[in-house]
Parts: C-alpha cells; sequence; structure tokens
C-alpha cells in the first residue's frame, strides 16, 4: 500500500516528467566532427570535381544522392549541418566553440578533408578550363537496342530493391556500345570510386613494376616496420595487394573514417596495427592493406604521379584524393567518370597496351585475376586488388571486376572483350547485384 500511495503522490507533483518523453541524446562530439567531415569532403569533391570536368552539380543533387543512406551513426547528422561552398573550400560547422570541417580543393588533387580543429585561409590558384575528354568510337546499334531493356531494368532497381543506379555503360571490342545516365548526371559528372579505388592502386603499382621500380613480391617498404625485431616487416606487397596482410583492425572491413573524413593522415595511422596472423594465410578484406600498399610505393609518385597513368589512358575526368599530409587516398577516394572507368577496363582488355606503349607488365590481367592468396567466403574471389567472377553461374570464369561501395562496379570480361560499368548511390543496406547484372548484359549480346 505504501508503495501504491507514492507512485501515486508522484504522478500527481510531476505529471509533466513522467508523460514526457526522455530528452534526445547527443551524439559524441567525435562522431559530429566525422559526419561534418563526410559532408565537407564529399560535397566538395562532387562539385568541384563536377565544374574541372565541365559538368555540373548542385548541392540538391549531392544532398539527394551521395548524402542520403550514409553510415547510420551519422546519417541524420549529415543531412543537417550545413555547407557554406566557397571557390576552393567547403566548410561544414558542427560546433558551437570548434572551428567548422573544412575540404580544400586544387584542379591538380581534387579535394582533401583538413584535420579537426584546422584554421586556415583559402588560397585561389588561377582557374582553369574544363579537362575536354577523347569520345569513343560508337558501337553496332542492335547491341544498343539489345541492351535497351536490361539498362531499364537496372534503371529501377531491378538488380537491387531500394538501389540507386546513377549510370550505366558498356564497351564492346573498344566501342560504346551503350551508355544511360540518372537526371543530374551525365558522362562529365565524377563520382567517387570508393573501392574500385583499389584496383586503380593495383595498376599504379603495375605501371611501377613495368618501369622496374618495385617487385611485388619483395617486402613492402614501410619506414615504420624497419625496427630491428619488427615481425611486420616481411609483409610483401603482394601479400597487401591481396589482403592477406595478417595485420588486424578496428573493424571487419576496415572503414578508416579517421583517414577518409577525420583528417588523420595515412602514415600516422595505417602503419600501427599489429599482426593477428601470419601474413598470407588469412583473408581480411581491409582498407589499410590497400593505403600501405600504395604507400610503399609512394616515392615513384615524384616522377610518377597518378595524374600521369591518368593522362596516358585518356582518363581526363579523373582526380586522385589524397590526405592533407599528402598522401594518396587509393582504397577509396577516386573521383572519375563511367567513361574513365571504361578506359581503366579497357587497358586491362588490350593486356596493358595504349597506343602500342606497354603501361602494365605483359600477363598483368593474369597476375591480378589469379586466386593465389586465401580467398573470402562468398560468391565472388579474390585476385591482386580485383575482385573475380570465377565461380559465378553464367559468367565467363575469366571475368574480373573492381567493386566500390554504394555500388561501384567496373566489371571486366576479357573472352567477350567486354567492360561493363556500373555506378550508383545505393544507400546502406540496399544492395544492387552485379553478377546478375553481368549475366543479364552477356545474354543480351549474345
Amino acid at each position: 500500500m505504501r508503495t501504491m500511495i507514492v507512485a501515486a503522490a508522484a504522478a500527481i507533483a510531476f505529471p509533466a516528467i513522467a508523460q514526457s518523453p526522455p530528452p534526445a541524446t547527443i551524439p559524441p562530439a567525435s562522431v559530429r566532427a566525422m559526419a561534418a567531415g563526410y559532408k565537407a569532403l564529399t560535397v566538395c569533391s562532387a562539385l568541384k570535381t563536377a565544374e574541372a570536368a565541365g559538368g555540373q552539380r548542385t548541392l540538391e543533387s549531392v544532398q539527394a544522392n551521395e548524402l542520403v543512406g550514409v553510415y547510420p551513426e551519422i546519417d541524420a547528422i549529415v543531412r543537417e549541418v550545413p555547407a557554406d561552398v566557397s571557390q576552393n573550400r567547403v566548410s561544414v560547422a558542427w560546433d558551437g566553440v570548434m572551428p567548422a570541417r573544412v575540404a580544400l580543393w586544387s584542379e591538380q588533387g581534387g579535394c582533401r578533408i583538413m584535420p579537426v580543429g584546422w584554421v586556415g585561409e583559402e588560397t585561389s590558384p588561377p582557374a582553369s578550363s574544363p579537362r575536354t575528354q577523347t569520345p569513343f568510337a560508337v558501337g553496332a546499334p542492335d547491341d544498343a537496342a539489345a541492351l535497351e531493356p536490361v539498362f531499364r531494368r537496372a534503371a529501377v532497381g531491378g538488380f537491387g530493391d531500394g538501389s540507386n543506379t546513377t549510370a550505366l555503360l558498356v564497351l564492346r571490342d573498344g566501342r560504346l556500345v551503350s551508355e544511360w545516365y540518372a537526371e543530374g548526371f551525365g558522362p562529365d559528372t565524377p563520382q567517387r570510386t570508393w573501392s574500385v579505388g583499389k584496383s586503380i592502386a593495383g595498376t599504379l603499382i603495375g605501371a611501377a613494376v613495368q618501369r622496374g621500380e618495385v617487385d611485388v613480391n619483395a617486402p613492402a617498404a614501410i619506414s615504420d616496420w624497419s625496427r630491428e625485431g619488427d615481425p611486420r616487416a616481411v609483409i610483401t606487397v603482394d601479400q597487401l595487394m591481396r589482403m592477406a596482410s595478417g595485420l588486424t583492425s578496428d573493424t571487419a572491413g576496415n572503414r578508416t573514417d579517421g583517414l577518409y573524413f577525420g583528417g588523420v593522415g595515412i602514415d600516422e595511422q595505417a602503419t600501427t596495427w599489429p599482426l593477428i596472423a601470419t601474413p598470407g594465410r588469412l583473408f581480411r578484406y581491409a582498407n589499410n592493406d590497400t593505403l600501405l600498399a600504395v604507400l610503399a610505393i609512394a616515392p615513384t609518385f615524384e616522377r610518377h604521379p597518378p595524374a600521369e597513368l591518368f593522362r596516358r589512358l585518356g582518363m581526363t575526368h579523373t582526380w586522385a584524393e589524397t590526405d592533407w599530409r599528402g598522401n594518396y587516398m587509393l582504397s577509396s577516394q577516386v573521383w572519375t567518370t563511367a567513361r574513365d572507368l571504361a578506359r581503366f577496363g579497357q587497358l586491362y582488355l588490350d593486356d596493358g597496351m595504349v597506343g602500342g606503349e606497354r603501361i602494365l607488365p605483359e600477363g598483368w590481367l593474369g597476375y591480378v585475376s589469379a586466386p593465389t592468396g586465401p580467398q573470402p567466403t562468398g560468391e565472388q574471389g579474390y585476385g591482386a586488388t580485383f575482385w573475380l567472377m570465377n565461380t559465378s553461374n553464367g559468367v565467363p570464369a575469366d571475368t574480373i571486376s573492381a567493386n566500390g561501395n554504394r555500388g561501384q562496379y567496373v566489371i571486366i570480361v576479357p573472352s567477350r572483350n567486354i567492360v561493363i560499368v556500373r555506378r550508383g548511390e545505393d544507400p546502406t543496406g540496399k544492395r544492387f547485384e552485379p553478377v546478375a547484372f553481368t549475366r543479364e548484359v552477356l545474354a543480351a549480346l549474345d
């Protein structure tokens, strides 16, 4: 009875407290800072690369595509915090006391996110003319007609409920068979590659091998591992390319948010993880492995930066971004168009040759597509920075693909001399089905 009387008295004395919902939880400063960095860098890269490519994006388009359905812990914050866009920077306020998160643009290197708390002046380099692009030769009209129903299905979520396709393109025999773009996107609209950048990194490594500057079977030249007795010193570039370093990481997939959006330098963090397995024994997909492979060949970039490879391939609408300390973030942070990715794929169909000049070692396609390392579970195997469709029904066993978050795919079918590109902005949990799409594209072109 005593309990009942006390409870009743409390209800009478404090009716508002008893009936009101609990106050909303304010996300920690670290989460808010990361969300602001995500937005600053994404808005900067999307708007500025499109302008430099001769296209146009609006903030509203970026909000409706790149900035929805992101990581759950920052999704709501990303949508709410305001972005201030000026000539060469994007600022996003996230705290009443701390400075805004800032992403800076340069025409040569794209955008880079600055560290939390950074305050600096905006530089204003001379504006350059939009980059031009060499057109593709056009393929057979019958092939384009055959692909139309497949493209139409992909455009409305037919290969993944809730997926958001932004671009589709097919090359056959080096000719443009067909391409399609969602509203607000076009041939001159760069998008982030996400992990397709890993396959681009593998290609840059291949170019360094061709020049005689890198041996993939030698230990990776990471200075932080050079101390006597460091067990990581035996990890090879090949093992890093095959996600078989044996290094641990914070999360499955190793999201490395601090590097991508937090303003942390690659050389500050990626080199710090300890071993969890013998190198070469365990497949663990991790951004750090690619970042470390690129860091190991970084001395070659002084004479042969990524932009040189892009120029030689005709990828004029491609930007490889760096962290604020100048380290290339080639596990994810490349912005490029569907047509440039098609040129990238064609390089492999041409055995690493462009215009009679050898860019990649002879047989490099065989190297990146060989499942010689430990393999992942699931439908696709893994080579050296490329995924493999070597066990997928209805798809030739020699098919390889460069896969990226939010639905980025460059699918290379050597036996059919075909490159398939799909760009997307798929929200978290809404997955596009690349194997099914590839199967239908190839069947339509039979």
